[in-house]
């Protein structure tokens, strides 16, 4: 680190790295040396920043992190060179396209000590940040079930890898992240609709450590895009709509019945709902904050390599699952990663 800051780099200059760029090129503490793209920047996207062709010359101009946001299939090979190099890493999700890509990412910067953490940018958002708060904070009392929904237009970006470890990757991450919990088992369908050697869509069906049900539904199928999150539980339901970051809950009523018969019977009725006021700050601008301040040692809010190879165990458990056609039970989690 220099007096003028985190010197960071950045792989890639595709839909997700031009925003990376953006970002990094106005971040407080922090200075963008160099991007690296063998495409070079006809769209100027690299913010001034010299683009380079390789990994070896962005890690010779001496930088401190690096963001990585090339396609998925290079996130092992790119994310160990920077390992290897004694760079910090902030890793576009997936971390990587399999288990064990993933594990060697977590081992390579996990011995090294570098903090390194995963783009799951679900975690930025108002919404779910303020959910996760109110959760932790009991107002919700025991949960009973997370229900997702992710669906809209074929992302023309998106070449090497299906909706699974595209979209439901960032459900699984969230609902882990929200609820404090793991999956325990998984049971899902998928089907593939679209004449790409991938699956298109996806349902499944889920246990989380606690108990809690958890059921997905994503597609790229959909010309009507949805981001919805909701938690139901003791006392209502929360509402996430992560496309415009609003946050509602729904109360159970508590209405006295004289019926002999149904006294016994514990079911809700409606009461209030509240749409709260969240401050809307950028996620992507929240999640590099968050990563510089994890690099400078302040924080420890980021998702890290450990618990971005726990959602792609379960991504691998559900296109198993959709395979072979039976629930996938999952190992409990490896426990050495205590960064919340």
């Amino acid at each position: 680190m220099t007096a003028a800051g985190l010197r960071a780099g950045l792989i890639g200059l595709g839909s997700m790295g031009r925003h990376h760029a953006r970002v990094l090129a106005g971040l407080d503490g922090v200075q963008l040396v160099g991007v690296v793209d063998p495409m070079g920047d006809k769209n100027g996207w690299a913010q001034g920043a010299p683009v380079l062709s390789t990994v070896e010359e962005l890690i010779s101009l001496g930088i401190d992190y690096a963001v990585v946001a090339c396609p998925t299939a290079l996130h092992e090979e790119v994310g160990l060179k920077l390992a290897d190099a004694g760079v910090h890493a902030l890793i576009e999700k997936p971390v990587a396209d399999t288990v064990e890509g993933a594990r060697r990412l977590v081992e390579a910067f996990e011995a090294r000590g570098l903090v390194a953490g995963v783009g799951h940018i679900e975690r930025c958002n108002p919404a779910l940040r303020s959910l996760r708060s109110r959760l932790e904070a009991g107002e919700l009392g025991d949960v009973y079930q997370v229900v997702t929904r992710r669906q809209g237009p074929f992302p023309h970006r998106i070449a090497d890898v299906g909706v699974v470890k595209d979209l439901a990757t960032h459900d699984i991450d969230l609902t882990g992240w929200v609820t404090g919990q793991e999956y325990r088992s998984i049971a899902a369908h998928t089907v593939s609709k679209s004449g790409r050697p991938h699956e298109d869509m996806v349902s499944a069906v889920g246990q989380l450590s606690d108990g809690t049900m958890v059921n997905h539904l994503v597609n790229w199928l959909s010309p009507l895009k949805e981001r919805f999150t909701s938690v139901t539980g003791e006392k209502g339901c929360f509402i996430a709509d992560t496309l415009t970051a609003d946050l509602t809950f729904y109360s159970n009523a508590a209405v006295a019945t004289e019926w002999e018969a149904l006294r016994a019977f514990r079911g809700v009725s409606e009461g209030d709902m509240i749409r709260y006021a969240i401050p809307k700050r950028e996620p992507l601008l929240v999640e590099h904050e968050l990563f510089r301040d994890a690099v400078l040692g302040e924080s420890h809010d980021i998702c890290t390599l450990r618990q971005g190879l726990r959602t792609v165990e379960v991504a691998a458990a559900v296109l198993e699952s959709a395979s072979r056609g039976t629930t996938v039970t999952l190992p409990a989690q490896d426990r050495t990663d205590h960064v919340a």
